[in-house]
């Protein structure tokens, strides 16, 4: 591992304030310290943030809740208020590592994690992520875990987060503060960036800025699901999974807010397979039509062509468990 220098931030203007270029956040640490254990990421700094007044999940005046950025995974899936009205959220949690690294692993950190990509991984392979402008091995190569929407000639990485889908059903935002002290709340789905021709440019955040907090919307009368299809029951990313807030009333379906993972360099969203369900009555023909459209644009790159219908037979299970008591 490269020599660094680490710095204990007191309050988040001084961590900010310590920040630049070559300096990192570190909390929990449970995928950056394995970074750079393998010199993937060689910071010159960390600032520790684990003093920080972020870790309490509070009620906002609409009705949400504001999540601070240092609530560990095993908090916020066991908080009564997430159990009760973001059942897909606390379920995503508890499918993703192991109970252990849910201890340590934060909201904030949870959000950034980086891309499980085996090249991206292996300092000894061109990653267009790691080395801008060096190439992507996955293309061509191993590439059974990557994506299958929204990639590009320069990657095909995929997002590894369970949380992160979640949220984006859910229409969270994000709390983020600049070095100068203000803070901004930015739209889940506008805060990751696909990979286009600059895949190293994984989210909105600005040099030095921090992730302060998660802001959960107001829940909404609904049935929520999360499902996960994975090499193994426990500690395994997703090939795929689907994220699901669905309301049926009088017989169809008056709200589909649906995330996919495992899919896409960032979890996916595409509000057309959300406007085709809303309106109509549950069926077969209907999930159908939704995952044509979901899959309109995906693009298999050999080992992974399994994911197209995989995605498809996962979506219509979410749907049809969703929907089953309307359906009889």
């Amino acid at each position: 591992m490269k020599s660094f220098d680490y710095l204990r931030a007191g309050s988040t203007g001084e961590a900010t304030g310590a920040g630049g270029a070559a300096t990192r956040f570190i909390a929990g640490g449970t995928n950056l310290l394995d970074l750079m254990k393998l010199e993937v990421m060689t910071p010159d700094k960390l600032v520790d943030i684990n003093r920080l007044d972020l870790k309490a999940i509070e009620e906002t005046e609409d009705g949400g809740l504001r999540v601070g950025a240092l609530v560990t995974n095993s908090d916020l899936a066991a908080d009564p208020r997430v159990r009760r009205d973001y059942a897909v959220l606390s379920r995503a949690l508890l499918s993703g590592a192991t109970g252990q690294l849910r201890n340590m692993a934060t909201t904030g950190g949870n959000l950034l994690q980086r891309t499980r990509c085996s090249y991206f991984y292996d300092t000894a392979m061109p990653c267009n992520k790691r080395e801008p402008g060096s190439g992507c091995q996955a293309i061509g190569g191993y590439n059974r875990i990557h994506a299958i929407l929204g990639a590009s000639d320069s990657c095909i990485a995929t997002h590894p987060s369970d949380m992160a889908v979640a949220m984006r059903a859910l229409g969270a935002r994000v709390e983020i503060e600049g070095t100068d002290g203000t803070r901004r709340t930015q739209d889940l789905g506008d805060f990751y960036r696909l990979p286009s021709d600059t895949p190293q440019v994984e989210n909105a955040l600005g040099e030095a800025e921090l992730i302060t907090a998660v802001i959960l919307p107001a829940p909404v009368t609904s049935r929520q699901a999360y499902r996960k299809v994975r090499d193994r029951a426990s500690y395994a990313f997703a090939l795929v999974s689907v994220a699901a807030v669905v309301a049926v009333e009088e017989g169809k379906i008056a709200r589909a807010d649906l995330a996919f993972g495992g899919v896409a360099h960032a979890p996916w969203r595409n509000e057309a397979v959300e406007a085709i369900l809303v309106g109509e009555a549950p069926s077969d023909a209907l999930f159908d039509r939704a995952a044509d459209t979901l899959l309109e644009k995906a693009k298999g790159q050999g080992s992974n062509d399994f994911k197209i219908p995989l995605l498809r037979r996962t979506l219509k299970a979410t749907l049809r468990e969703l929907t089953a008591e309307a359906a009889r």
